[in-house]
């Protein structure tokens, strides 16, 4: 099913967490807060829009790492449920994409129900205060044209970790729903 995220709450404060990421390491987000502030993002394996920009995403981000913006991304789909997006499965993934950032289990889906995920991938950036700037798509393809792409997640990042704040006109992201446990 096809979502769309909400409008960006400015200045809405990250709620802090600690995760594990499949191989054990804990990683607390009050902690990935850098100078230049952070992006947290829901991704999964399964998901064909996730999927779509694994690559990409590898490489916006290692970007923004280079800057200084610290990159989580969190797994909150119950993967008993949908197994293609199971811890094991989350490390192969993140090495046939080339992922540099952490990519953690959210085993009992607070973190994603705390943020109020709603699709994979939903992107939020945050500044060195740790109040939400950016809620929107990695990317906009104009009319439909991957030539014509315009960065807005790499924008958004760059604009928070100049000034603290995001663009005041972002377009949702859009996805899966995240696959809540009943």
């Amino acid at each position: 099913m096809l979502l769309d995220t909400p409008i960006c709450d400015f200045g809405w404060k990250a709620p802090n967490f600690t995760l594990q990421d499949p191989a054990g390491n804990s990683f607390t987000m009050s902690e990935q807060l850098g100078e230049n502030g952070l992006l947290i993002m829901f991704i999964c394996n399964h998901c064909p829009y996730v999927q779509r920009i694994a690559d990409r995403l590898a490489e916006d981000t290692k970007q923004l790492m280079d800057e200084g913006i610290n990159v989580l991304a969190v797994m909150s789909n119950d993967y008993r449920l949908v197994a293609q997006d199971s811890p094991e499965n989350m490390q192969r993934f993140a090495l046939q994409h080339g992922f540099a950032f952490p990519y953690l289990v959210d085993e009992d889906q607070s973190v994603g129900k705390q943020y109020k995920a709603i699709c994979t991938p939903d992107f939020f950036g945050f500044n060195n205060q740790g109040e939400l700037q950016y809620r929107g798509r990695l990317d906009d393809a104009r009319m439909g044209d991957s030539a014509l792409r315009v960065p807005e997640l790499l924008h958004a990042m760059r604009q928070i970790a100049t000034t603290g704040q995001g663009p005041k006109e972002q377009s949702p992201s859009m996805g899966c729903s995240i696959k809540w446990r009943d």
